[in-house]
């Protein structure tokens, strides 16, 4: 099973720095939209704009399969990851290289993430796509491209793309269908694991003797990325979040580590724990916490 697993994983992730690298290279289609609005009579407008949007639509649908094929991974590595009889724990020493495909994902998705909430062209170009094929307007134009993105296919992208973190949203909800299908599992088994990776990232981080042998930049921003994708993944399962006081994520100590990294490089990640998380603005989220997110 777990040669298995780790296969079906790596073919996913192995496209994912495509995936990273179309999502770079997206240059939106603004300034055709905005003249093909400004001329509405103007055909040779109206045209240019489509044929501008139309191949970016094909690339917008091309993430969102991709985070359907994500989300089916990060499945089968929970399951393989909490199974009895094994503690989260020993499951974590025992199948390093699928708690290695784990940390991968959550490195890839909070990557797309931060690109994409930089990226306000995506709404917009995807915004006048929905808006032309409705009006049906362009009636001789190629649309083709309706049976690629036909209107259900257009609803279930329109709802991925309006979030500000759309990946790791995918991500929480498969987390949270992974428990509610697996009630015979107990929630610890996967709590457990999501806090353990948690305490081992921190640590990492903040111990001197481990942090100094971080061969790049890189190595860092990977272990901060997938100390908050674990982090947002518990606090999306766990029924008090990760923020309360029971909570086992030291989240003090998790921000504080973050903190300290130069701004540039986490204000994506402590905008994920802002906007992301689902207890942030409980009532028995200590108050010190919301301040330290401030």
């Amino acid at each position: 099973m777990e040669r298995d697993v780790w296969n079906q994983v790596n073919s996913v992730l192995q496209d994912s720095e495509s995936i990273l690298l179309g999502l770079q290279a997206y240059k939106g289609a603004g300034q055709e939209i905005r003249d093909a609005i400004q001329n509405p009579n103007d055909f040779m407008q109206q045209e240019r704009a489509w044929n501008s949007v139309c191949p970016l639509v094909i690339k917008l649908k091309k993430f969102y399969s991709f985070s359907l094929r994500l989300e089916e991974a990060l499945q089968s590595l929970l399951e393989c990851l909490t199974c009895p009889p094994f503690t989260p724990t020993q499951h974590l020493e025992r199948e390093q290289a699928l708690a290695k495909q784990f940390a991968e994902i959550l490195h890839f998705t909070l990557r797309f993430d931060e690109l994409k909430m930089r990226i306000p062209a995506i709404q917009n170009d995807f915004s006048y796509y929905r808006r032309t094929i409705s009006r049906n307007r362009i009636n001789n134009m190629n649309l083709d491209i309706e049976s690629e993105v036909n209107n259900e296919m257009a609803n279930r992208m329109s709802l991925f793309y309006a979030e500000a973190t759309p990946m790791l949203k995918t991500l929480s909800n498969a987390t949270t269908n992974f428990v509610t299908e697996n009630k015979t599992l107990p929630l610890e088994n996967t709590t457990d694991c999501l806090s353990t990776m948690a305490s081992v990232c921190k640590v990492m981080l903040e111990t001197p003797e481990y942090s100094s042998r971080f061969s790049s930049e890189d190595t860092l921003l990977f272990c901060m990325r997938v100390m908050v994708g674990v982090i947002i993944l518990y606090d999306h399962v766990h029924p008090n979040g990760a923020f309360n006081k029971s909570s086992k994520i030291d989240m003090k100590g998790c921000i504080k580590v973050l903190k300290d990294q130069p701004a540039d490089n986490v204000e994506g990640l402590l905008n994920a724990l802002k906007f992301t998380t689902k207890h942030l603005n409980d009532e028995s989220t200590p108050k010190n916490i919301r301040t330290m997110l401030q």
